[in-house]
């Protein structure tokens, strides 16, 4: 297949503050691939220079086998979507989206012709005489990126596009720009501090912390395998643990918890007796009153203090019998917990297998 995007070993400094620290990652065409990490990491920095406007300090950026060293970003075949669309309010949809086929100076005809084609591909047929202020939010955002798609790029850049929508639109997005995104064959580069967005559309995932990559893989493989402490903690619900190994047999260690208690888990990494841990919990791995019967599984005690109701997304929010840790753990709804009521002491647990331990440094 081919790689329409090839970034080797950059790295951007400015003065003594290293922004993306020797990054290395490659996007094969028609892939929609996000870059999600907090704000500050280097991911805005990493997207400038994709599309020409920061030159890497070291390293090499190819698109489609080019490399773009040098070349300037009208000259690039990438755009660029902002989170603010900065559509012309003045024009109409059709002359949005014909502005960049017109600067190339392409006949009418042809200019008529694509923006007709690229409007039934975004989903918009007859929305050309249209002025902007006429859409919806949505609307607006095919229309952005209709007029970046309509110049036929190899790579489209999008820098947090959802992020000024509001959150049931913005939800309404996710599925809509990865159906489009589908639909037309165009390889995606999203960048973005919410990690909804990143697991929901995209078909890789880098994780971004302080400049580097700490894990590239699909949605799925960074939630249920994450390489490292801070992609568990930065995708996904996760209750931790601190405490040491007291000892290991295969694959499962003992862990010895700072609040004196021992769990049994799975390991992502050989572990020795003695070294510091932490210990992560999806809330939806955590059993609500399991059966007794039930082997290798984890007990605790917990006190209720609050029940977060929030559809399916409910949780039950808990402390330690005797400790104030806080707890989540996820509240199925098939109403049969409706009995609980905050301040009940109930029993949880958890299947050794479902919890992940990393070292860390103790602090």
């Amino acid at each position: 297949m081919q790689t329409d995007l090839s970034v080797e070993n950059v790295t951007k400094t400015f003065g003594k503050f290293t922004a993306v620290d020797c990054v290395s990652f490659q996007v094969p065409q028609g892939n929609f691939f996000s870059i999600l990490g907090p704000s500050g990491c280097g991911k805005t920095t990493l997207l400038r220079m994709i599309a020409g406007f920061t030159e890497p300090s070291t390293g090499t950026i190819r698109i489609r086998a080019t490399d773009m060293a040098g070349m300037a970003p009208n000259r690039r075949p990438v755009n660029l979507i902002f989170q603010h669309l900065a559509l012309f309010p003045m024009m109409t949809v059709a002359q949005n989206i014909a502005f960049g086929l017109e600067r190339r100076k392409e006949k009418r005809v042809d200019i008529r012709r694509k923006v007709d084609r690229i409007l039934e591909r975004v989903g918009l047929p007859g929305f050309g005489e249209k002025q902007i202020d006429q859409l919806s939010g949505g609307q607006k955002q095919r229309v952005a990126i209709a007029r970046c798609l309509v110049l036929d790029p190899a790579v489209l850049l999008l820098d947090e596009p959802l992020g000024a929508l509001d959150l049931k639109l913005r939800e309404q997005m996710k599925v809509e720009l990865k159906n489009l995104q589908a639909q037309v064959g165009t390889t995606f580069v999203y960048i973005t501090h919410d990690q909804s967005e990143a697991l929901v559309m995209s078909d890789h995932v880098a994780v971004m912390n302080r400049g580097r990559f700490e894990q590239v893989d699909t949605p799925q493989g960074l939630y249920r395998k994450p390489l490292t402490p801070f992609v568990a903690r930065f995708v996904g619900e996760n209750n931790v643990w601190s405490g040491s190994i007291l000892r290991t047999e295969g694959a499962v260690a003992d862990v010895e918890t700072t609040d004196g208690r021992i769990f049994q888990t799975g390991m992502s990494e050989p572990l020795s007796a003695g070294s510091f841990v932490e210990l992560f919990i999806r809330p939806e791995a955590m059993l609500i009153q399991p059966d007794t019967g039930i082997p290798n599984l984890n007990r605790l005690d917990v006190v209720v203090k609050a029940l977060l109701f929030d559809g399916a997304n409910s949780r039950i929010l808990a402390n330690p019998v005797g400790d104030d840790m806080e707890l989540q753990i996820a509240l199925p709804q098939n109403r049969q917990y409706d009995h609980i009521r905050r301040g009940d002491r109930i029993e949880v647990g958890w299947d050794m297998h479902a919890g992940i331990c990393f070292t860390v440094q103790r602090t």
